[in-house]
């Protein structure tokens, strides 16, 4: 694994997405950077990182995902390869906020972006952005955030994590030939207040109470609503409210 250290950058996504256009690179190539002006979240929202404090890592994923419709396993694989980590780490109460934010209690400590390239030949060329609020400790501005420093009450070694999470991305992609089923399952089980009655929002700002039952191949939401009926609903459709 070739792993690239910045010290700033716009966007780690951005340059090792450039790179890839640029020359062939290995598969799990990796960039860190120490400070990031540009991060991209979910939503078209920012990620914003105290400069030295977290792990700012993108990876380069190729020969997995063969078609749109399985763009999703990437996301299953990438959530599960981080808690994975970060559950030998012995941090409490992880769990995966749909799609791939990352929780530990009801703070949110982590997030995954995934953007995919169709290449030459017709494969996908995927690049996985992580962000990991390590030792970050200020998030006055960010109630709903944390780090694994504030949770633990002890600082990390974050120049350790990202060989711990793309080993296990590795291990796991190796696995999903096999036991993609079970995978899925075990992310289900980490899914962040699944079975429980929740507040949500759609896309007309509505509010309204449903319950997490389950989500399908294509990576949708499935909510059952208040007259039974199950609904399924893209990122950008709804909006958990917690």
């Amino acid at each position: 694994m070739k792993l690239i250290k910045l010290d700033a950058i716009d966007s780690t996504n951005d340059f090792l997405k450039s790179l890839n256009n640029q020359e062939q690179l290995g598969n799990f190539t990796m960039v860190t950077a120490e400070n990031q002006t540009k991060g991209k979240g979910q939503r078209g929202t920012s990620w914003n990182s105290e400069v030295g404090k977290n792990l700012i890592l993108s990876v380069l994923i190729k020969d997995f995902i063969s078609s749109n419709e399985h763009v999703f396993n990437l996301s299953v694989i990438s959530s599960l390869a981080v808690i994975s980590v970060l559950e030998q780490w012995n941090i409490p109460n992880l769990s995966i906020k749909w799609p791939n934010d990352i929780m530990s209690y009801n703070k949110k400590v982590g997030g995954i972006l995934i953007e995919n390239t169709l290449k030459s030949g017709g494969t996908i060329s995927s690049i996985v952005g992580i962000g990991l609020n390590v030792n970050q400790k200020d998030f006055e501005s960010l109630p709903k955030a944390s780090s694994l420093a504030v949770i633990c009450n002890k600082e990390f070694d974050k120049f350790l994590l990202p060989e711990l999470i793309v080993t296990q991305m590795q291990e796991l992609i190796n696995e999903w030939k096999t036991q993609s089923e079970s995978l899925w399952k075990i992310y289900f089980n980490k899914l962040f207040k699944k079975g429980i009655p929740m507040p949500f929002k759609n896309q007309q700002q509505k509010t309204f109470m449903g319950i997490i039952v389950g989500v399908t191949p294509f990576g949708q939401l499935q909510v059952q609503l208040e007259d039974d009926s199950v609904a399924s609903f893209d990122i950008k459709e709804i909006q958990m409210l917690f």
